[in-house]
């Protein structure tokens, strides 16, 4: 009998080329699908996660699912994964799902965050925040990210490389929280756009710069054109914070 496991995962982007398989480079897939190639005694498993990430872009709980024909209960899964996952990638808990459920196409909600320091460098955090040591009015950020809620054409927000044709995209929650000199801009929605929240980030950032009106984002959205919005922020701040399904 098959089996379909659903985990949640974490990992660490710095030292990965990004999420997806790629050949000859270190993924996330390719750490996971070779963790259960082992369990399954040389077996191959096709791992199947909510979405992709780039390069250096961290995951505090991306979604991903397999199926297997092992009858391991579902709290030994985390432990036997993490015995041989590297230190950069953990489990955090694993469960049995309904066969129709798919770890991408069966995605209602998704949270990115993304964290900008704007105090001294610090050493410590150079791979897990984007340094911007600039005088920031929060005010305006805040009011520009108002701009972003509700159901628009993203495609001033989205890379030019992406393929996808349908660029409307939901946002429900657009915040950003202060936590000392630590700002965490925090978005949920239906789905995003390759490079979308990063966009997004850089843009509001010229807001709280004076380079830019809060109000502009209305027109940017408008024009439909990724040359209207603001620079890419780097990935190493950004973070897929979580996933949520209808149960």
């Amino acid at each position: 009998m098959v089996r379909r496991i659903k985990c949640t995962i974490a990992y660490d982007g710095t030292y990965f080329a990004g999420y997806q398989i790629q050949q000859q480079k270190r993924t996330v897939q390719g750490e996971l699908e070779r963790a259960l190639s082992i369990i399954h005694k040389g077996q191959f498993v096709r791992v199947y996660a909510s979405g992709r990430t780039d390069a250096t872009v961290h995951a505090h709980g991306q979604v991903i699912h397999f199926d297997t024909p092992l009858s391991i209960p579902d709290e030994k899964w985390p432990k036997a994964l993490n015995a041989l996952l590297p230190d950069d990638v953990i489990v955090k808990e694993a469960s049995e799902v309904a066969p129709s459920f798919h770890a991408r196409f069966s995605v209602k909600k998704k949270e990115y965050r993304y964290r900008v320091w704007t105090g001294e460098k610090n050493v410590f955090l150079r791979h897990h925040v984007y340094h911007y040591p600039y005088q920031l009015h929060v005010t305006n950020m805040k009011e520009a990210l108002h701009y972003f809620i509700g159901t628009h054409d993203f495609t001033s927000f989205c890379s030019a490389k992406t393929e996808i044709e349908d660029k409307v995209r939901t946002i429900y929650e657009a915040e950003l929280i202060e936590e000392g000199e630590e700002l965490i801009f925090r978005l949920v929605g239906n789905g995003f756009l390759y490079n979308m929240v990063r966009i997004i980030v850089g843009t509001v950032l010229e807001v709280g710069r004076g380079e830019r009106r809060a109000e502009e984002i209305k027109t940017i959205l408008e024009q439909k054109n990724r040359n209207a919005a603001g620079k890419t922020a780097p990935g190493h701040g950004l973070y897929l914070w979580s996933v949520s399904y209808d149960n």
